[in-house]
C-alpha cells in the first residue's frame, strides 16, 4: 500500500482504497469597515476578488451592529480597517466583525490595520500613565483575531504586545521607488529625519538610495528653559532635501523642519510621511509652507483634503497590503516584502 493511500474494510471484508486528500486551503473573504472601504475595493481588485458583503449601522443609542451577508464557515478572513476618523467608534466595529466571523466557523480571521491606532502610548511616561497600545493589542486578541498585518507601527516593539503572529511591514520600499520616479535630482539630494526617533527610518532609506543623510536636532539652552531650538546635523547647501517620518498629526516638526532647511540653503524640501493624521489647522500649516510637496500613503482616507491642498500627493500601498494578504492565504514568505515594491 503507498504512504498516501488508506485501506479500510467493510462488512463484506472486500478491501477499498482511498487516496487520502491533501488539506484543502480555505477560500479568501475580505470585508471592510466604515473606516477605509476606498482602500479595501482597491485591494480586492488587486487580489481579483469581491469585496465581502457586510452591513453596517448605528443604533440611536450610537451602539454598533454589523451583519456578515455570506458564509465565512472554513473561509480565510481578512478584515481591513485603518485606525482613522472615529477611531475608537471604528474600533468597536472592527472586533465586533471580528468576533462575528470567528464565531461563524472562520478558519482563520485577520485584522489587516494599515494605521495603528494608540501606537504612540506604547510606554509609560509618567506615573499611572496606561499602555494603551498594549490593551489595544489584548483586545484585538480577546475579539477573536488569529493574525494583524499593518504598516510602519510607531514602535515595532508593539509586535511584543500581542501573542498572535503580526506582520509588520514598511513602507520603505514604496517611499524609496517613489523618490526614485519623481524626484529627477535625487542622487544629490539629502535624507532629513525631523527628530532624533526617526533616524533609523530615514537612514534605511538613505542606504537603499546612497546618499547623504541630514539630522534636525531638538535641543534647550538650560534645563529651566521651556523653547527649544532647533540644530541641523548636516550639509543641505544648494540641495534638495527629503523629510521623512512616519506620522504626521499637528505638522508643526514637518513645517518647523522645512523652514530650518530652507535657512540652511536647501533648494527644495519634500516631506514623505506614512500616515498623514492631519489634524487640527495642520493643512493650512502646509499650504503657507515652505514645502515643494507632502506626500503620504493612502493608509488613510485622504481624497477631502486633496482638493483643499494642491502640495499634498499620495503612494497608493494597496498593492503592498493585497500581496501581503495573498502570500499569507498561500502560506508563502511575506519577507519579500520588507526590501521590495510589489509592483
Amino acid at each position: 500500500m503507498k504512504p498516501d493511500e488508506i485501506q479500510v474494510k467493510e462488512e463484506d471484508s472486500h478491501p477499498r482504497k482511498f487516496i487520502n486528500p491533501s488539506p484543502r486551503m480555505p477560500n479568501i473573504k475580505v470585508f471592510t469597515g466604515t473606516s477605509h472601504p476606498e482602500l479595501a475595493k482597491k485591494i480586492v481588485g488587486r487580489l481579483g476578488i469581491d469585496l465581502g458583503k457586510a452591513t453596517t449601522k448605528t443604533f440611536s443609542n450610537k451602539e454598533t451592529s454589523v451583519v456578515i451577508g455570506v458564509s465565512v464557515r472554513g473561509e480565510d478572513v481578512y478584515i481591513v480597517q485603518s485606525g482613522c476618523g472615529d477611531i475608537n467608534d471604528n474600533l468597536m466595529e472592527l472586533f465586533i466583525m471580528i468576533n462575528a466571523c470567528k464565531i461563524a466557523s472562520a478558519s482563520r480571521v485577520t485584522a489587516v490595520i494599515p494605521c495603528f491606532p494608540y501606537s504612540r502610548q506604547d510606554k509609560k511616561e509618567k506615573s499611572r500613565a496606561p499602555i494603551a497600545a498594549k490593551l489595544l493589542a489584548n483586545l484585538i486578541s480577546v475579539a477573536g483575531a488569529d493574525h494583524v498585518i499593518t504598516i510602519d507601527l510607531h514602535a515595532s516593539q508593539i509586535q511584543g504586545f500581542f501573542n498572535i503572529p503580526v506582520d509588520n511591514l514598511y513602507a520603505e520600499p514604496a517611499i524609496t521607488k517613489w523618490i526614485q520616479e519623481n524626484i529627477p535630482e535625487w542622487r544629490s539630494s539629502v535624507m532629513v529625519s525631523p527628530d532624533a526617533g526617526g533616524v533609523k527610518r530615514m537612514t534605511a532609506i538613505a542606504d537603499r538610495l546612497d546618499i547623504d543623510f541630514a539630522i534636525i536636532h531638538k535641543e534647550r539652552q538650560r534645563a529651566v528653559e521651556t523653547d527649544e531650538s532647533t540644530v541641523l546635523v548636516g550639509d543641505v547647501n544648494n540641495r534638495t532635501a527629503i523629510m521623512v517620518d512616519d506620522l504626521a498629526d499637528t505638522c508643526d516638526t514637518i513645517v518647523k523642519g522645512a523652514q530650518k532647511l530652507h535657512e540652511a540653503g536647501a533648494n527644495k524640501v519634500y516631506a514623505i510621511v506614512t500616515h498623514g493624521v492631519l489634524a487640527g489647522n495642520a493643512i493650512e500649516k502646509i499650504n503657507n509652507s515652505s514645502l515643494e510637496a507632502f506626500v503620504m500613503t493612502n493608509t488613510i482616507p485622504q481624497d477631502k483634503l486633496m482638493k483643499i491642498c494642491p502640495k499634498l500627493q499620495i503612494i497608493d500601498i494597496s498593492m503592498m497590503l493585497a500581496e501581503a494578504i495573498r502570500r499569507t492565504h498561500y502560506a508563502e514568505s511575506v519577507s519579500y516584502l520588507f526590501t521590495n515594491a510589489p509592483y
